[in-house]
């Protein structure tokens, strides 16, 4: 048993643990809403020991975070033996209370779903919406409904409660008020800050360096990522705090200092890391965040804005110990700009090893999983592609006994298969792809402990290059020079090598990590491959293909690498398979359409816009018999499109097109005008009068029809998708100018009312 009294003297939630056993047991699950500083990390846990009487796991979303908060625990309860801690490649026993990264937790749900031994679980910092976070809560919640013993609380600095409360079935939410000290907010905005240049790094050790001598006090200067934590640090002779440094290196930057210092850190430092004697913040504005960009099939880190609540978070560090100041590098109206929340990574990041862990848990592709926010049903499916592509799951979405394997593996998956693959002589490769490299990855240096704990998950397989390795985890990202600087990837993607890489020349390249940089992509790591292990990497295959030249079929014998064209031989193509060389080449915008199959078209692509499925994606559509008649010579400018987009209709749903996307609009006056949907919206052009009793705009699908408000004579008179401002406004001008050139036609001061239709028709 902990000594509650004890360990929670002075923290604000110790005035609220007496309420933690009668309202956890109301529903088995419980929210914890309490500010940063009050203690929660610190003091739940334990009472969660002594109220089960069994052992009780803590997640933190980071390995900085669960050490101090393990340390903390072990300090202040004086038992030191009841509290461990469990991260990648460190592992400290405790009986009673032990804290873990949300990765180590899923990994010990997989091989044993029960949590034996187990008598609660809290989830720290879930507003952070990290991936493996929302993962871990949706399995604990699916486990708790199978035993009726586990006890799960959802705990966070800042957090939508309700919502929480909602997805635990009804939890009691506790809450702990905010003990906040007054801050002092200053704004020193800097031109360099969105592109990240070295003058805005210099400008933030400026800051920190000018308040932190004027103030005597210690400050906390918050960056995006390790790099910028170097280049301010290297500025300020400040301390760095952030994932990558060793115990040691972290506890100098937490330990309490006598002296006003400069501590430099990522994000680890937001929420449920405290820094001693900071009284000083100093806000860079950005977060560094994964994002997917669907459509070059790659996924890295970005660097964006960061959103309000992280802003307020890391202002709130200044004021955890009494009154503070906060210097953001951006301005008020910046700040008042930000996004509201955090972007949950769910949403924005590559799903490939959460699809796996949801496959291995029995919930394929994230169905009936309870999450927050749903999955995108597109990543998803990128995801289970690469899965199948590594034979991870089967056709079904289910995990193979390789799959399950691999997420015993703490890498990804695409990782822990070249580490498969190639033996324990990969070990130091993968252990550098784990950690976000930059370069050439053959001269980058890895983290030992990780080499270890990889070597002993393989056996020894012989020698293998970085390259074969890289090409191995990624094979479409196997890329070809196709001039100086410029490379061509297995899957489409070009891409620009910076000459800083230590990697141009090569006429081949494994790249380990390429991203955007505005409209373009950038290699950012890889390794050099020779031309034999790219084509082993990838593999070669050899098509016809065909395409249109002057109304006539031409045909060439392909031999590619994925996207990479390696020959092209000019070839007489068959007849009888000339429609399937064609489906590469010939999309449905090369058609003519009618007007006709263009309605149809647009209807379609407006709802599938709109509502997503069942309603097709054009562009996707199946061309089939339009390929058999252009391989019989049929014009291309000749072929009805309508029949192709009749194909794409969904049934049963068909039925409801012309309410969810009508052809024509009902108005009073009984014209029945015409609905466009080229615009990617409903748009109608009819005459003002035809309007009137119409007291506000129709809707299609949820969307408000446009009005294009002709005169007596069809020309312009308004635009608008709200006709209840219109007529209480905007109309009333028309109104006079225009009842004096129209005198024959009806301009009533009540046009929205059945009287002024029946008004309009008298006259007409």
């Amino acid at each position: 048993m902990f000594n509650l009294h004890e360990i929670g003297a002075g923290l604000p939630v110790a005035e609220t643990i007496d309420q933690l056993p009668a309202l956890i047991e109301q529903t088995g699950s419980l929210v914890v809403e309490a500010p940063p500083g009050t203690g929660k990390t610190t003091l739940i846990p334990p009472a969660l020991h002594n109220h089960t009487g069994g052992k009780v796991l803590v997640t933190a979303p980071r390995r900085v975070a669960v050490r101090a908060a393990a340390r903390r625990l072990r300090h202040l309860s004086g038992a030191p033996e009841l509290v461990g801690h469990t991260i990648r490649g460190e592992h400290r026993a405790g009986s009673a209370v032990e804290f873990v990264t949300p990765g180590v937790l899923l990994r010990r749900l997989l091989t044993d779903p029960e949590l034996t031994g187990v008598s609660a679980v809290a989830v720290d910092e879930v507003h952070e919406r990290q991936l493996d976070t929302d993962l871990v809560l949706g399995m604990l919640i699916e486990l708790g409904q199978l035993r009726d013993d586990l006890r799960i609380v959802a705990m966070s600095a800042t957090l939508d409660a309700r919502r929480y409360s909602d997805l635990l079935g009804g939890a009691e939410i506790l809450s702990t008020p905010a003990v906040t000290h007054p801050l002092e907010h200053e704004y020193s905005p800097h031109e360099g800050r969105l592109s990240g240049s070295r003058e805005f790094y210099a400008h933030l050790g400026a800051l920190a360096r000018r308040a932190v001598d004027k103030r005597g006090e210690s400050a906390l200067v918050f960056v995006p990522g390790v790099r910028e934590v170097d280049q301010v640090v290297a500025a300020t002779g400040g301390l760095p705090l952030h994932g990558r440094l060793d115990a040691k290196d972290q506890d100098a930057a937490l330990s309490p200092s006598d002296e006003p210092r400069i501590v430099v850190s990522t994000a680890v430092a937001e929420s449920s890391l405290t820094v001693p004697g900071v009284r000083i913040v100093v806000d860079s504005g950005l977060s560094r965040v994964p994002r997917r960009d669907a459509a070059r099939a790659m996924t890295g880190l970005v660097t964006v804005s960061e959103a309000k609540s992280t802003a307020d978070q890391r202002a709130g560090r200044a004021g955890r110990e009494g009154p503070g100041l906060v210097i953001r590098a951006y301005s008020e109206s910046d700040y008042r700009h930000l996004s509201t929340h955090i972007t949950p990574e769910i949403a924005t990041s590559d799903l490939t090893d959460a699809a796996l862990t949801m496959a291995c848990w029995g919930t394929p592709r994230g169905e009936d999983l309870p999450l927050l926010d749903t999955p995108p049903s597109a990543a998803i499916a990128d995801a289970e592609a690469t899965l199948y592509e590594i034979g991870a799951v089967d056709d079904d979405g289910h995990a193979t006994d390789h799959g399950r394997r691999l997420a015993t593996l703490p890498v990804d998956p695409r990782l822990g298969t070249a580490l498969l693959r190639h033996g324990r002589r990969a070990a130091p490769i993968v252990a550098v792809l784990a950690d976000s490299p930059r370069g050439d990855v053959s001269r980058a240096r890895p983290d030992q402990r990780q080499v270890k704990r990889l070597e002993k998950m393989t056996v020894d397989k012989g020698p293998c290059t970085p390259g074969e390795i890289v090409a191995a985890a990624f094979p479409s990202q196997v890329a070809r020079q196709e001039k100086p600087g410029e490379y061509l990837l297995a899957s489409g993607t070009r891409a620009r090598l910076p000459e800083d890489l230590g990697l141009t020349g090569s006429e081949w390249l494994a790249v380990a990590e390429v991203s955007r940089t505005g409209q373009r992509a950038t290699i950012r790591a890889g390794a050099r491959l020779s031309e034999e292990q790219a084509l082993s990497a990838v593999g070669v295959t050899d098509t016809l293909e065909a395409s249109l030249v002057a109304g006539k079929i031409r045909g060439r014998k392909v031999r590619r690498a994925g996207a990479i064209e390696l020959s092209s031989t000019p070839v007489k193509v068959p007849r009888e398979q000339a429609a399937e060389a064609l489906r590469a080449t010939v999309t449905p915008e090369m058609f003519t359409y009618s007007d006709k199959a263009r309605s149809l078209k647009e209807r379609l692509d407006f709802l599938h816009a709109r509502l997503g499925a069942p309603w097709p994606d054009t562009a996707a559509a199946d061309l089939t018999p339009e390929l058999r008649l252009l391989a019989q010579g049929t014009p291309i400018g000749k072929i009805d499109m309508y029949p192709a987009m009749q194909r794409l209709l969904p049934w049963p749903e068909a039925a409801k097109m012309d309410e969810l996307a009508p052809q024509r609009l009902s108005v009073p006056s009984g014209s029945n005008p015409r609905i466009s949907y080229a615009e990617g919206r409903p748009v109608t052009r009819v005459k003002l009068q035809e309007c009137f009793g119409l007291a506000t705009s129709p809707e299609c699908a949820g969307v408000r029809v446009q009005f294009h408000l002709l005169s007596p004579a069809g020309r312009p008179l308004a635009v608008t998708d709200d006709l209840a401002s219109f007529w209480s406004g905007p109309y009333q001008d028309v109104r006079k100018e225009m009842r004096g050139r129209y005198p024959k036609h009806p301009w009533p001061e009540d046009p929205w009312t059945a009287q002024a239709t029946a008004r309009t028709k008298r006259r007409s």
